[in-house]
């Protein structure tokens, strides 16, 4: 009797853990089939090239947030910090501010895409690093320093633009946006090769098992000898680059810089990675999880639109979903514990 219970109890561990590793891409799949039932024609190229787009920029930023939320932290700033870099890069890109609504990129003394590129990644990493040095030398929690950022980078953004627009860059920074490699489009490229190398750091490298260290238990992380301090204030770095790299390839896309761009993204970004097995008390997590989180995302609000359903109704299911995704994630770490 007592040698079937257990059998019972180690099978219901065993599912558990299942679920834990690839309920995310189960459910990915589940998604997917339903979607093409109703439409055939979502499974169409054309549309998974868009869905593909959609998901690079949100995803990129997924990676950066991998990293913070690995180490129990929280970085609300990324919307906002995201239109500030594209503002950034789009005052680099044209030259200035003048004709900011023409998209006609004759007589502009712009600096090139490169140049706004690595303006829009510098600055990224910068906003990151002031982040992570309040929280870390001040003392202040990541939420709230970072609910600041997500109003003083909002500001910023406003003051470059005086409220409107930058647009009308040239072909070659447009490239970054809306250019195929083969049938496929850069951004998505760029998500995959972004992502490729996140893995290898935090899978591979001393620096990747510190951050999970720290997450784990940041007390026992200090006393093992490792720089806590160095690695949180890192991390805020990295989520920094990646929303600048994101604002690039987003104004890339539209060929225009917004000071509305990225409102809500940081509820987007949160949910792919805790709906991809990141923990939010930090130590457990991966960059695989959160490309099957932000491919979840993307088909799920590609699909609802394809069924017409509102983006206010959008909104409610992804937030519904963030809720019982963590919800979930607890009972099943509270099934394995047992």
């Amino acid at each position: 009797m007592t040698s079937t219970t257990e059998q019972s109890e180690r099978s219901g561990i065993n599912v558990a853990r299942l679920l834990m590793s690839f309920g995310p891409l189960m459910f990915l799949a589940l998604l997917i089939v339903v979607f093409t039932v109703l439409k055939p024609s979502f499974i169409d190229p054309i549309n998974i090239f868009n869905i593909m787009r959609q998901i690079s920029i949100t995803g990129l930023i997924a990676l950066g947030m991998t990293f913070v939320i690995l180490t129990a932290g929280i970085d609300l700033s990324v919307g906002s910090l995201l239109a500030f870099c594209g503002m950034v890069a789009a005052v680099v890109a044209k030259g200035g501010t003048a004709n900011t609504l023409s998209l006609s990129t004759a007589g502009t003394q712009g600096y090139g895409w490169f140049a706004a590129l690595l303006a829009a990644v510098v600055v990224g990493a910068l906003a990151g690093g002031v982040q992570g040095f309040a929280i870390t030398r001040l003392k202040v929690p990541p939420f709230v320093v970072t609910l600041g950022g997500l109003t003083v980078f909002r500001g910023l953004t406003l003051t470059i633009s005086n409220g409107g627009p930058i647009s009308g860059f040239d072909a070659s920074m447009r490239w970054f946006g809306t250019g195929l490699i083969g049938p496929v489009p850069v951004p998505a490229i760029i998500f995959a090769a972004a992502a490729i190398l996140c893995h290898i750091v935090l899978r591979y490298t001393r620096y990747g098992r510190a951050v999970y260290a720290v997450g784990g238990n940041a007390e026992a992380a200090r006393l093992s000898g490792l720089r806590v301090d160095r690695i949180l204030i890192s991390v805020y770095v990295i989520v920094g680059f990646f929303a600048g790299l994101a604002a690039f390839v987003l104004s890339a896309r539209l060929n225009s810089s917004e000071a509305v761009a990225g409102i809500g993204y940081e509820l987007t970004v949160i949910s792919a990675v805790v709906i991809g097995g990141t923990s939010l008390f930090g130590g457990i997590g991966s960059v695989g999880g959160t490309v099957v989180g932000a491919a979840l995302i993307g088909v799920l609000q590609n699909g609802l639109q394809f069924n017409n359903v509102s983006s206010y109704t959008q909104s409610i299911v992804i937030g519904l979903i963030l809720i019982l995704a963590v919800a979930f994630d607890r009972w099943l770490k509270s099934r394995v514990r047992r």
